[in-house]
């Protein structure tokens, strides 16, 4: 009976160390176990589809920091925005945020356009020039419906 019980205990053990080795793994790649790494920016956009708490904020394609909050504000009717960047990454104060699509069937996500000037942003600054994200289906419709904007 008492090999028993111990073999019982030996399983239970490997079970419950691959169960932390696996939440471990999860929270590297998911970014959780980097706590507030970096330094929080905030934006405020006409329309932030696609975009959620965890979405990448990427510059020249890398990914330098994620989205950390999203609400409503009620008086503007915008999406005000946090996210953070990655200690040791300068943005320049006059960049831009901008949402961009991966691609036709991919996922949004929150680009910096850097600009020109010499001065950075500090934390807890505000991002000013922002551009939201634009709708296929509205565009389509435009289309289609002919009002492509040339004019006519």
């Amino acid at each position: 009976m008492s090999s028993h019980n111990m073999t019982e205990v030996l399983v239970g053990g490997a079970v419950l160390a691959a169960a932390v080795a696996f939440g471990v793994y999860a929270s590297q790649a998911t970014g959780l176990s980097r706590g507030s790494a970096g330094y929080e920016l905030t934006a405020s956009f006409r329309s932030l589809e696609g975009v959620t708490i965890g979405t990448d904020v990427r510059l020249a394609g890398v990914k330098i920091g994620t989205v950390t909050g999203v609400e409503l504000n009620p008086e503007s009717y915008r999406a005000d925005t946090r996210f953070t960047v990655a200690e040791g990454i300068q943005i320049p104060d006059d960049s831009a945020a901008v949402i961009s699509s991966e691609g036709l069937l991919g996922g949004n996500f929150l680009e910096i356009m850097p600009g020109g000037s010499l001065f950075y942003f500090e934390p807890g600054d505000t991002v000013e020039d922002t551009q939201g994200a634009v709708s296929l289906i509205s565009l389509l419709v435009k289309f289609v419906a002919g009002d492509g904007g040339d004019g006519q």
